[in-house]
């Protein structure tokens, strides 16, 4: 499974997201820090979720790290948000 199925997949068990983007931005960091040939390195999600309506920004933060978790988080070099309730 690649990280951006692993990324979705996360996310759909963790929040039943009514809006779901995960794009790869990776090759627009080519030849910057973190970049991996093949890219999966660099991320944006876009994430429509009830559960983060009572949530601050801190906290929908926090909760999506938590359901990518440890292992998933470490093998990403960049992770933009965009999340809302």
């Amino acid at each position: 499974m690649s990280r951006t199925e692993e990324i979705r997949a996360a996310l759909v068990a963790g929040f039943s997201p009514q809006h779901l983007e995960v794009i790869d931005e990776s090759e627009q960091h080519r030849g910057h820090s973190g970049y991996a040939e093949g890219g999966e390195s660099h991320f944006r999600v876009v994430i429509r979720a009830p559960a983060f309506a009572v949530m601050s920004r801190l906290q929908r933060h926090r909760a999506i790290h938590a359901a990518l978790g440890p292992q998933l988080i470490g093998r990403i070099h960049a992770l933009a948000l965009d999340v809302t309730g």
